[in-house]
């Protein structure tokens, strides 16, 4: 349930969420990063917008406590550069630090920060001790400013190392008017955007959100992740409480699942998740999305048999996806599909990626292929 503010007319609900996973995972696909006497300035594309905003810090998968020396959020002007006049400081139960306990997470005290839907918010954490590698986000298509020193109130970071990921946020809230919908887009790398230009902000989700009126979806792709088995991340099931059904003002739920099932288990030499085992996990992650009281969308597992990657593409692999698509199509488990694999694949060859919507590896959308995805939610299954 969202928490009611100055009376029913507001509430606070999510605007911004990003996956995180942790740093010591056999399988890595961005190298992990520690931190000491540095600053961390991150653009993160709202979703959602409000008058004001709290932000959600992370020490998921840290093993030690984790000291944020000082934060601030602004309005981004470009890359590293905040709009003048507005920057505002982030207290956490009115002080100016605070520290995470080790597996925790702290939520910011409210800031009077209007922002948009579609803008980027920016925040600036000052890390003034040695961290351990960072909870993060390994493939957001979005770069971090890592600068020396205490930066937080800099308006640019000139000189800043730039890196590929996003660390220690898991997300923002905003206050916004009451009976605002929020949808989940709950995943892997198609929903996080692997593929899609970097910093270009060209991921399904968000060109899904450019044909929203009213609502929005925020973010909860990883890339890699798996609806069985735990690597990388956390398997969906395990995370589907935390990420998707605890999210404030969350009505509906977008699954976009399997491939990295039935493809990432032949890198290391074992046989891909058998399809009944995919319908069984899609059968339980439906129904506990119901039993919460959302609304389930699942798209249909998309083709992947032009992957460059040793052994990912399978004959057993490819022949459970093709099962697990009609079941999707036709079980009823769901409250609405959007047939993804039907619109991005080659008619020639149904097993693999269109040629023109392939972003090179033969497993991810480019640009355009994430734009077809995004076609393929019918608004009328969302009622946002």
């Amino acid at each position: 349930m969202s928490e009611v503010i100055q009376g029913p007319a507001r509430t606070w609900v999510a605007g911004f969420r990003t996956g995180v996973i942790g740093p010591y995972e056999e399988i890595k696909l961005a190298e992990p990063r520690a931190f000491r006497d540095e600053t961390v300035r991150q653009a993160l594309l709202m979703a959602g917008g409000g008058e004001r905003v709290r932000l959600r810090l992370t020490n998921r998968y840290g093993r030690a406590p984790l000291t944020i020396g000082a934060a601030r959020v602004a309005l981004r002007a470009a890359g590293d550069a905040i709009v003048p006049g507005s920057r505002r400081e982030v207290r956490f139960g009115g002080a100016g630090e605070v520290t995470v306990p080790a597996g925790g997470e702290v939520t910011g005290d409210p800031v009077d920060l209007a922002v948009e839907a579609g803008a980027h918010l920016v925040v600036s954490l000052y890390l003034p001790e040695a961290t351990e590698p960072a909870t993060f986000s390994h493939q957001p298509m979005e770069t971090a400013y890592v600068a020396p020193g205490e930066r937080v109130d800099a308006p640019e970071l000139p000189g800043a190392e730039q890196v590929p990921a996003r660390f220690y946020v898991s997300g923002v809230d905003v206050e916004a008017p009451a009976g605002t919908a929020v949808a989940v887009a709950f995943g892997d790398s198609w929903f996080e955007g692997v593929g899609t230009t970097m910093g270009a902000d060209r991921r399904s989700v968000d060109v899904l959100n450019r044909r929203l009126e009213r609502g929005w979806v925020v973010n909860q792709g990883i890339a890699g992740n798996r609806l069985l088995v735990d690597e990388v991340g956390e398997h969906a099931l395990a995370r589907l409480e935390r990420d998707a059904l605890s999210v404030p003002g969350a009505t509906h739920v977008l699954v976009n699942l399997g491939i990295n099932d039935l493809g990432l288990p032949g890198m290391a030499g074992l046989p891909p998740a058998t399809a009944d085992d995919l319908i069984a996990g899609f059968t339980e992650l439906a129904g506990r999305v119901r039993a919460a009281g959302l609304r389930v969308l699942a798209a249909t597992v998309g083709p992947f048999a032009g992957a460059i990657y040793p052994g990912v593409s399978t004959p057993e692999g490819l022949a459970a996806r093709r099962r697990v698509n009609e079941w999707i199509r036709a079980g009823g488990a769901f409250d609405a599909v959007f047939d993804v694999a039907r619109a991005v694949e080659n008619p020639g060859d149904p097993d693999f990626i269109r040629p023109d919507l392939d972003a090179g590896d033969g497993m991810h959308l480019n640009d355009a292929g994430a734009g077809v995805m995004a076609g393929t939610v019918d608004l009328a299954d969302l009622r946002l």
